[in-house]
């Protein structure tokens, strides 16, 4: 069986090819610059790489595009699209949907009804699920939502201190998110440590959060009701109080829309930067004296030490701190300034092997009671194996 796993933003299509029968990627590309004059459609086939460029008006059109490539008859890895079994979306927010489905109207209008909580990863997903979906194709689609992942949690992790009809009328609860990326972590971190039940995973990347998880299932995450909360995110402001709001729209005239648009677009460390929300400009802003920079790197790890701090109280204890995402795998200082001065919790990080870490591999000193990690994620591997369970093969 192979699966096509997608990952969709507004104007481009990113997707690997992998083979189920051995967990191997076949194929990985992209599609960038959809609805533009010209596109670019690339692809990575073991050592072969081809770039080309050509009219991609909508997502179905990009779907088409890749499938040209993965059939290339000198190069490809398919005969056919006929060999693909099954397109996998990992899906952001489904609201009252909160698993694994076979994409029809009823999924993607609850998808809808989440568009103003998800605004950035909502209205593309919806709208290139529609146009895979009217396109003719046989192939079934298939979303596996983020939120799917932390179901387990218990209903004092998950409530909101509001009148509680709100919470249960009206979707308003913490649902969480990254659950593909924790849900591989929690299955790689059986594998590689065993009989470690009490697990913190940190993806950490332009989008954040961290998880508990015991026994390999979440008991508690640190983003709620949209991908907005929680830590500080590249540019979405991460926990706010509400009741600033107002006194911002007062001062500064701006509507109620233009607010929130402010806070999920230009918020987090762009926002405290003013500069930029890529951990690499940070840390170069900051080694040049920028104070802002340094400001948004202090803010940045004080919110994970917090955050991982209530994660600890609610696990009992850590056996196991697993790094992950694009900071989290490439941020050697950011792991060491979460881990810095943790010793008497039994944390310590080994600040050579820290500085060296590549693949998977363990960066804790000797003296550490709790494990810490570097592992990187497998997000897509997570969404095809949930196409294979849905579809029975």
């Amino acid at each position: 069986m192979k699966v096509l796993v997608a990952n969709l933003g507004s104007t481009s299509f990113k997707y690997q090819l992998i083979e189920m029968s051995d967990e191997t990627t076949l194929a990985r590309g992209a599609v960038d610059r959809i609805g533009s004059p010209e596109s670019s459609c690339t692809v990575e086939i073991g050592d072969w790489k081809d770039q080309r460029t050509m009219s991609v008006p909508h997502h179905g059109v990009a779907v088409e595009a890749c499938l040209q490539q993965l059939t290339d008859p000198d190069h490809g890895c398919i005969k056919s699209a006929d060999e693909v079994d099954a397109i996998g979306f990992k899906a952001v927010h489904g609201g009252r949907f909160s698993g694994v489905y076979r994409i029809d109207e009823e999924v993607l209008a609850a998808m809808e009804e989440m568009r103003d909580v998800a605004p950035a990863h909502n209205p593309p997903y919806v709208a290139a699920m529609r146009q895979l979906a009217s396109s003719g194709g046989n192939i079934p689609l298939i979303a596996a939502f983020e939120t799917d992942f932390h179901q387990t949690t218990p209903d004092a992790q998950r409530y909101y201190a509001i009148p509680k009809q709100w919470s249960d009328d009206f979707h308003i609860r913490r649902f969480g998110f990254h659950g593909n990326s924790h849900r591989y972590i929690a299955m790689r971190t059986a594998e590689l440590i065993p009989g470690a039940s009490r697990v913190i995973s940190c993806h950490l990347g332009g989008s954040s959060s961290l998880c508990a998880i015991r026994d390999g299932k979440s008991i508690g995450t640190t983003m709620g009701m949209s991908p907005q909360t929680g830590l500080p995110q590249n540019n979405r402001v991460g926990d706010f109080d509400p009741f600033a709001i107002p006194l911002i729209m007062e001062k500064t005239g701006l509507s109620l829309t233009e607010v929130l648009n402010k806070l999920a677009n230009e918020g987090g460390l762009l926002g405290l930067s003013g500069k930029s929300g890529d951990m690499r400009d940070l840390e170069a802003g900051a080694a040049e004296g920028d104070a802002d920079c340094q400001l948004a790197l202090d803010v940045y790890v004080s919110e994970v030490r917090r955050m991982m701090g209530g994660l600890l109280v609610l696990l009992g204890g850590a056996d196991a701190i697993v790094f992950t995402g694009g900071i989290g795998e490439k941020g050697a200082e950011i792991r060491a300034k979460v881990c810095e001065g943790l010793e008497d919790l039994g944390i310590a990080i080994d600040r050579v092997k820290n500085g060296v870490a590549e693949g998977e591999m363990a960066v804790h000193s000797e003296t550490s009671r709790t494990q810490i990690w570097r592992i990187p994620t497998n997000e897509e591997l997570v969404v095809a194996r949930k196409c294979v369970e849905l579809l029975g093969k």
